[in-house]
């Protein structure tokens, strides 16, 4: 299981509000099918392979350039664990407050 923590910024839109653009990315993560989480700050998904991440990402900002932004930053963090099959939830129950 690879989970990915990816945010995709539109620049060069000539606007302060970015929610169409980023509206249009979140379309592409949900259309793929993969469990994922949007956050304020970025979207969470689990995938089986980081091929499958790598794809829906570049897809998720090809569409956010397609939508008229001039210039898009996107960044991609990455945790995949390969000896123990983990979610998002998993992670997330293993913090004790």
């Amino acid at each position: 299981m690879v989970i990915v923590e990816f945010s995709i910024a539109p620049l060069g839109t000539g606007s302060t509000s970015l929610s169409e653009y980023v509206t249009e990315a979140c379309r592409i993560v949900k259309e793929s099918g993969f469990h994922f989480m949007i956050t304020p700050m970025g979207t969470i998904m689990e995938t089986g392979t980081l091929a499958e991440a790598f794809r829906v990402i570049q897809e998720a900002h090809e569409a956010v350039i397609k939508k008229g932004a001039t210039r898009v930053s996107t960044t991609i963090k990455i945790d995949d664990r390969r000896d123990v099959v983990r979610s998002m939830e998993d992670k997330v129950r293993k913090i004790k407050l």
